[in-house]
């Protein structure tokens, strides 16, 4: 699911940072850093901060369209 969601950004010309949580990690600590909403979607995809949803959810604003404004808000485009 991770490379799903890496490949659509960098369709779209972002460069994201990705982070792949291992069983070994410390998940209490990473859930702490996201955003409340986020701790119930895994894969989970952040804009600066902000949730923008698991991968059903990215998939529905990149076809709705509405994914580049999301990106250009965040600061991740810069068209």
């Amino acid at each position: 699911m991770v490379h799903v969601v890496r490949r659509l950004l960098l369709g779209q010309g972002v460069n994201p940072v990705v982070c792949e949580v291992g069983e070994d990690a410390d998940e209490a600590a990473i859930m702490a850093s996201l955003p409340p909403e986020a701790h119930d979607e895994r894969p989970t995809a952040v804009a600066t901060g902000r949730l923008v949803g698991g991968l059903d959810r990215l998939m529905a604003v990149h076809i709705s369209g509405e994914l580049v404004p999301i990106l250009k808000r965040a600061g991740a485009l810069w068209l």
